[in-house]
């Protein structure tokens, strides 16, 4: 996987011309259900920023390349959801590891509607949540909101990371590097875990509004859970 994001960045270093699109594609794959897994799209995006501090890429095209991958990518796995349901857990790769889809449903069910936004920022459940959302019937309007919003945050976050460190390795200093890494680091968990609790906190009131439903406002829901297990 290293050596792929490797000749990934080997291609847009040396085809910067390339790069709006090879971003896109990139984070196209990391969001796609059947692609995320096996494509090391965080690392390539991250990259793509320390390339665009050395002004080899432009930052703005890369950082709308990156959301556009990421919103499509959402919107394909929901749409699969939507369109198949639990005829998704005889493909690959459901069919050998069930439990990956029916933990993306147990995450919805938790969540509701925050968990496609959550469900970005952590890697195994980035893609599966999508499809759990599209699977449970989730309306089309509050996903696409979650999914746009959070891809606004997402991309440019990897692309300015990259950025950061990029300019953070430049100084000579060793001290000085590993304490502004652990700063950049140390920042970046300190956002996600207050995103976190903003969106768990807004969701378990909403959850204490309505008694006797698991998910607020998202209508009925077909039990997948029963089907994927047996």
């Amino acid at each position: 996987m290293d050596h792929f994001a490797n000749q990934v960045l080997g291609v847009i270093n040396g085809h910067p011309e390339w790069a709006t699109l090879v971003i896109s594609l990139t984070a196209f794959a990391e969001s796609f259900v059947f692609l995320s897994l096996l494509f090391p799209g965080t690392a390539i995006l991250v990259a793509a920023g320390t390339l665009a501090s050395e002004g080899i890429l432009d930052t703005a095209s890369i950082v709308t390349a990156g959301i556009v991958g990421a919103v499509l990518g959402d919107s394909v796995s929901f749409w699969l959801g939507q369109r198949f349901g639990a005829l998704l857990q005889a493909l690959w790769p459901f069919r050998g590891h069930p439990e990956r889809l029916e933990r993306g449903i147990d995450f919805f069910e938790r969540y509701g509607g925050a968990s496609v936004f959550i469900g970005r920022f952590f890697g195994p459940l980035r893609a599966v949540v999508p499809t759990a959302a599209g699977m449970m019937h989730m309306p089309a309007w509050r996903f696409y909101a979650a999914n746009i919003l959070s891809a606004v945050i997402w991309a440019p976050a990897l692309v300015f990371s990259g950025d950061l460190l990029a300019r953070v390795l430049e100084q000579e200093n060793f001290a000085t590097k590993v304490f502004c890494v652990a700063l950049v680091v140390a920042a970046v968990a300190a956002v996600v875990y207050w995103v976190r609790r903003q969106f768990l906190a807004r969701q378990t009131r909403r959850r204490r509004l309505v008694s006797g439903l698991q998910v607020t406002s998202i209508g009925s829901m077909p039990n997948y859970r029963a089907t994927i297990s047996a």
